[in-house]
């Protein structure tokens, strides 16, 4: 499915603090595989996985009534998330 997302100053300017681009948050959440996205308490979802330009990132998300995708958390893994996410790739 090729879901909407919707972005507002809010959300831009966190995932800037954090120098992730929405076009890098949105294509993590597209392209997540298995055993991504994580369903989280109160509707959130979970991705993590590599940007096209190699940064490994989190990104947590809501998806609203109208099916669209509002991201409300991003920023990059730690250097051990990092170890632990290729790890479970393996």
């Amino acid at each position: 499915m090729d879901y909407e997302f919707r972005w507002n100053d809010w959300n831009r300017e966190h995932l800037d603090k954090h120098r992730i681009a929405p076009r890098d948050a949105e294509s993590l959440v597209r392209r997540a595989r298995p055993p991504y996205p994580q369903r989280m308490k109160r509707g959130k979802y979970l991705v993590i996985g590599q940007t096209t330009n190699g940064t490994y990132v989190q990104v947590i998300y809501l998806i609203d009534p109208d099916d669209t995708i509002f991201e409300i958390h991003a920023r990059p893994l730690t250097d051990s998330e990092k170890r632990r996410y290729r790890r479970r790739q393996k």
